[in-house]
Parts: structure tokens; C-alpha cells; sequence
């Protein structure tokens, strides 16, 4: 895999120099949109092809077309590999006139896909990708943050149970960007809260047996286990601690879960789990009449964050596109900066000049079974965090986009 990510680089490196000069109007008479993200592995549950139906509800709703030249979807799977990922974004960039990317990639491809966004003066709109770095120190004028990040979602879940004297803490880490990222925000957490880590482990990627890294988690004797892993990783470790009885005396606390991970899981095992997230389907008259098309859409699926985000970011980039006449990045930039995200899901919400979407966060509870009563009828909202409480504040950031304000 190392190796397969020097071959990335080194071939994104010897291609940028080859960005072409922006335009105004709609350049090729197409606004093209790529979507890209894991659709057979270990987080196709995230978003995979689910959001690529959440985007072409998002291109319909738009009328097809923007500014009268036709809006066209196209589709790829980047297999969680960071080789992948930049050959997809090259060709489409370069060779296909792709004009903007919905990304929900691992972090390692997202980085990489993001320098050639940014070189090539391209919308790269992040709809399920979770590194805080996106909007910190890796910022870019073309990147903006949709859903959550590794600073915002456990700062809250960190906060609430050390006032509850859970103060010794394990991390079950994923050995990749993400997850390390996920850990070292987690840990500024804990210890400006007066906690300490007791101790930390990795674990590959795609992870079928992790019960030697969930038996020296148990021996650590730490009050709560955080887990910093998504995907097929995260039901892994939820289900093997519950097989081995590490529920008994230690408290798993995710530190990032979508609701479709919820689930899978099922509610027997995840049961009064409190976590932070930024959209349930069943908050309001909006959501739930869109959950509803959704799953009229897609045979019953359930809408996560992921797939929500999607059709928020693709719908606010063709509303900034129609506003300037253009699919001119740096001009479609400014202007999707420059207005609030209004849809379904969020009202005047601020894009702000490192990416971060100011969306607000909810805190919620994972309910029994016997306190479900219909179908995705999962989690009780506890309550509202603000978004200048929830997102990394401008004064910490190492933004560059931030200080040049």
C-alpha cells in the first residue's frame, strides 16, 4: 500500500503542472460532476452507490439542467486505493471535463485528489470524508467540508462523558490518516479535560479479526474504549468486544458513527450508545419527507449522513453555478461561499473560508429495541450543539484562508 501511494503521488506530481486556464460560461456546454467514493469495500455503506442515488434526486430536483446546458453525473468507485483515486480524478479533470467531485473517500485518496483540485481550480465538495486536517493545516480554497470532521465529533462525545468520570481512556485506532487524525484530536480532548490515554492500538484497514487488538484494550483497564474506525471495522470491534464481555466493565465509545453503521449493528448491541451527528432522518416534517423519497427511490434504503450531504453539497454547487454564469472554479467558490446552505436538512448555514460547512451538530441516544417503533426508528436527539461550539474555532486553526480574513 505504501508503495501504491508513492506511485499516486508521483504520478499526480508530474501531471499538475498541466492544469488549463478557467473560462467564464459553462465550459463544453455540460456542468459535469464526478462522484467518487468506496462502492464494494468496507465503506460502501457510508455513502457508495446510495449517493450516487441521493445525487441524481439532487440533479432532478435542479430540473436536469443549469444555466440551460444539461447537468450530467458520472460514476467510480475508487476501491479505498490512493493510485486509484488519482488516476479516476486525473482523467475526469483532464480528459473528461469533469467540472466538480463528491467525494467520500478515505483521507489518504482525498488528500491526494484534493492537491489536484486545487491545482486544476475545481470544486472538490467532501461528503463523508472525516480528516479535520481538510479544513486545518491541508486546507484549500477548492475544498469545502460537508458532514462531519475528526475534531468536531468526538469533542462533544469527549466532553460529556468525562463530566460523567469517565477519565481513563484506550484507543482501537484504524492505521491509516483518518484514524490517527481521529485519535490525536480525541486526545487533545481528553487531556485539556483532565483525562489520560492510557494507551493506544492500530489495526489494518479492513479488519476481519481484531480480537488480539480488543483483548489488549481490555487489559488496559481504561474506562472507555474509544473506537476511531468506521465502516465494516467499527461493526467488527462492536461486535467481537460484546463476544469477548468488554461491555461488562469498559464503555466502547465511537467516536464517529453513521446511522447506517447503526444499522447493521443492530440496536441490541448498540443500545443507549450516545455519539454526535449531524443529520437524522427523522428530525423534521423536511427530512422525513425526503427520507421518504429516498427510500422510494432506492428500494427501501435508509438516508444516512453521507448520502444527505450529498445531495446538499451538489445541489448548493449548481445554485452557485446558475448565480455566476459559470462553472469557473475560483468564481463558483466565491459565490457558494458567499451564500447560505438552504435545503432539507440545513437553514442559513455558512460555508466558511477554510471549507468548514457551519452546519449544527445533535447530540443523540441510541434507543432499545423495545423503544423503536417503526422502521429506522433509531435515535432519540438529546440536544443541539451550536455550530461556534461544535467546529474547530478560527483562533486554533492553522488555515491559511482563515488568517488572510
Amino acid at each position: 500500500m505504501r508503495r501504491l501511494k508513492v506511485a499516486a503521488f508521483g504520478m499526480m506530481a508530474l501531471l499538475l503542472t498541466n492544469a488549463p486556464l478557467s473560462a467564464q460560461g459553462i465550459s463544453g456546454d455540460v456542468v459535469k460532476i464526478g462522484i467518487m467514493n468506496d462502492q464494494n469495500g468496507p465503506y460502501a455503506d457510508n455513502c457508495g452507490l446510495g449517493s450516487v442515488a441521493a445525487a441524481k434526486l439532487a440533479v432532478a430536483d435542479f430540473g436536469g439542467t443549469v444555466g440551460g446546458k444539461k447537468i450530467e453525473l458520472v460514476i467510480a468507485d475508487d476501491q479505498n486505493k490512493p493510485d486509484v483515486g488519482v488516476a479516476i480524478a486525473l482523467r475526469w479533470v483532464d480528459n473528461e471535463g469533469v467540472d466538480a467531485i463528491v467525494g467520500c473517500s478515505a483521507s489518504s485518496i482525498a488528500l491526494a485528489v484534493q492537491e489536484i483540485m486545487k491545482t486544476r481550480k475545481k470544486p472538490y465538495m467532501l461528503a463523508g470524508t472525516a480528516g479535520s486536517f481538510f479544513t486545518n493545516d491541508k486546507c484549500s480554497p477548492m475544498t469545502t467540508q460537508w458532514v462531519v470532521d475528526t475534531y468536531a465529533q468526538p469533542k462533544a462525545t469527549v466532553k460529556a462523558l468525562l463530566a460523567q468520570g469517565i477519565d481513563s481512556w484506550f484507543f482501537l485506532t484504524v492505521d491509516y490518516a483518518f484514524g490517527k487524525a481521529w485519535q490525536s484530536d480525541a486526545t487533545k480532548f481528553i487531556e485539556a479535560g483532565g483525562g489520560k490515554v492510557l494507551g493506544s492500538v492500530l489495526h489494518p484497514l479492513n479488519s476481519s479479526d481484531l480480537s488480539s487488538f480488543l483483548l489488549t484494550a481490555q487489559a488496559s483497564g481504561a474506562k472507555a474504549i474509544a473506537l476511531a474506525n468506521s465502516g465494516a471495522d467499527f461493526a467488527n470491534a462492536i461486535k467481537q468486544a460484546q463476544e469477548f464481555g468488554l461491555t461488562k466493565s469498559q464503555l466502547l465509545v465511537p467516536l464517529g458513527l453513521m446511522i447506517s453503521q447503526t444499522h447493521g449493528i443492530g440496536l441490541k448491541d448498540l443500545q443507549n450508545v450516545r455519539l454526535t451527528t449531524p443529520f437524522y432522518w427523522d428530525m423534521t416534517p423536511e427530512s422525513r419527507a425526503f427520507a421518504k423519497r429516498y427510500a422510494e427511490a432506492t428500494n427501501g434504503q435508509l438516508l444516512n449522513e453521507g448520502k444527505s450531504a450529498t445531495y446538499s453539497a451538489i445541489t448548493h454547487y449548481l445554485k452557485a453555478v446558475a448565480a455566476s454564469g459559470s462553472d469557473d472554479g475560483d468564481a463558483v467558490m466565491r459565490q457558494m461561499k458567499n451564500t447560505p446552505v438552504n435545503d432539507f436538512e440545513m437553514k442559513n448555514v455558512a460555508i466558511r473560508a477554510d471549507g468548514q460547512v457551519m452546519r449544527p451538530l445533535y447530540v443523540a441516544r441510541i434507543k432499545t429495541p423495545a423503544e423503536s417503533k417503526y422502521t429506522y426508528d433509531y435515535y432519540e436527539i438529546t440536544g443541539t450543539i451550536a455550530p461556534e461550539d461544535a467546529w474547530r474555532p478560527a483562533s486554533e486553526s492553522a488555515c491559511d484562508l482563515l488568517k488572510s480574513q
